[in-house]
């Protein structure tokens, strides 16, 4: 069973989404602020946060860049804005995915659903993993290991980051469209997902290049997608 820590100061939200995770056989663990979200953090076993933007002690933002200093598993950002700003502020922090508030109930466990598959096939919940090694220039991935180095320099990316990166080595050359890698990685419909891969695929080059302005690996082919460049 996953455990899934939902985190908001509203304690009405944090019922519901309960209910509506429980009938999908999650187990929830609940916190109300930042600093409750992290202390359940060390001391549970969590595979996926549900983490409000707007709350008081430590808001969703802080609380992200928190988690991240230590774990990479998957956190979504509730927001009761749908202003591009604050996804693309808590995707800079790593998130892997938002819900705007007032949420459907059957999209956010779509979004939990896509999230924990990610996680999965990424290696951090026993799974079997891929004896397949991926290759281009100095930049390697080790899908057995879920290792990426380049220059010898093993590179630390979030499920969601390494998700993206394998599939455009697994198709190295090839261009592919921000509905084209959205529809492959989080395998759903792409609806509205340009700034959650931009926002990822920049974290990859800033994570993998020398000059993230001037890419080796990671290229956009402007007005039609990106690709991992064959060398």
């Amino acid at each position: 069973m996953y455990n899934i820590l939902v985190c908001d100061d509203d304690k009405e939200i944090v019922a519901a989404i309960e209910i509506y995770l429980s009938e999908k056989g999650y187990n929830i663990l609940k916190a109300y602020d930042g600093k409750q979200a992290l202390k359940i953090l060390k001391e549970n076993t969590v595979h996926l946060v549900i983490l409000d933007i707007m709350m008081p002690q430590m808001d969703g933002m802080e609380t992200l860049s928190e988690i991240r200093k230590s774990q990479a598993i998957p956190v979504i950002m509730l927001s009761a804005k749908s202003e591009d700003e604050d996804k693309i502020i808590g995707l800079d922090l790593g998130a892997d995915d938002y819900v705007t508030k007032p949420f459907n109930p059957l999209e956010l466990i779509a979004r939990v659903n896509s999230c924990l598959r990610r996680y999965t096939k990424l290696g951090m919940i026993n799974e079997e993993a891929s004896e397949n090694t991926y290759r281009t220039g100095e930049l390697i991935m080790e899908d057995t290991l879920k290792k990426v180095t380049v220059d010898e320099q093993e590179i630390k990316l979030t499920p969601t980051e390494y998700n993206i990166l394998k599939f455009l080595m697994q198709n190295k050359g090839k261009v592919y469209s921000i509905e084209q890698i959205y529809q492959n990685v989080w395998n759903e419909e792409c609806y509205g997902a340009e700034n959650i891969i931009a926002v990822h695929i920049r974290h990859i080059r800033e994570k993998i290049e020398i000059n993230p302005k001037e890419p080796k690996y990671l290229k956009v082919i402007w007005g039609i997608g990106y690709k991992i460049e064959s060398l």
